[in-house]
């Protein structure tokens, strides 16, 4: 089952992207998600919320000029994990310290339900994606 306190935020100037990216998300179980247009909105609430974040997807567009996303990821209390997608490069990041559990770099425009799936695995490991219905898939190696 996932962990339903989980704190996600999704970060796109986009609304269809932030919206879509909800939608996968409420598909695996996830609720508490809190989506943002801008880096401003960004930066005010992850400073100034009461806890932390448990993940945060950004759009890599929307740090370009006005925000290290890397180091954000890296130097902020405030965030547990990072899925930074439309990256230029792809893979987890190197992460020097043993603070940050997790930042990873997708390359795709948009993350889809099985890289989402991949991804809340490591975030929420008692989530137990066999038992999931779109698992079988996932297990297979499905990418669509």
């Amino acid at each position: 089952m996932p962990n339903k306190a989980l704190r996600i935020m999704i970060a796109d100037t986009q609304h269809a992207h932030r919206m879509r990216l909800e939608f996968l998300f409420n598909q695996l179980g996830y609720f508490r998600i809190v989506p943002v247009s801008d880096v401003q909105e960004l930066m005010t609430l992850v400073e100034y919320a009461s806890e932390p974040f448990d993940l945060l997807v950004v759009d890599a567009c929307l740090g370009e000029g006005a925000l290290d996303l890397p180091g954000f990821f890296l130097e902020h209390p405030q965030v547990r994990h990072g899925m930074i997608y439309n990256a230029r490069q792809a893979g987890p990041m190197p992460v020097p310290g043993v603070r940050r559990a997790s930042v990873h770099l997708h390359p795709a425009p948009l993350p889809d339900l099985v890289s989402l799936a991949n991804l809340m695995a490591r975030v929420d490991p008692q989530d137990n994606v066999s038992a999931a219905p779109w698992g079988r898939a996932i297990r297979q190696g499905f990418r669509g």
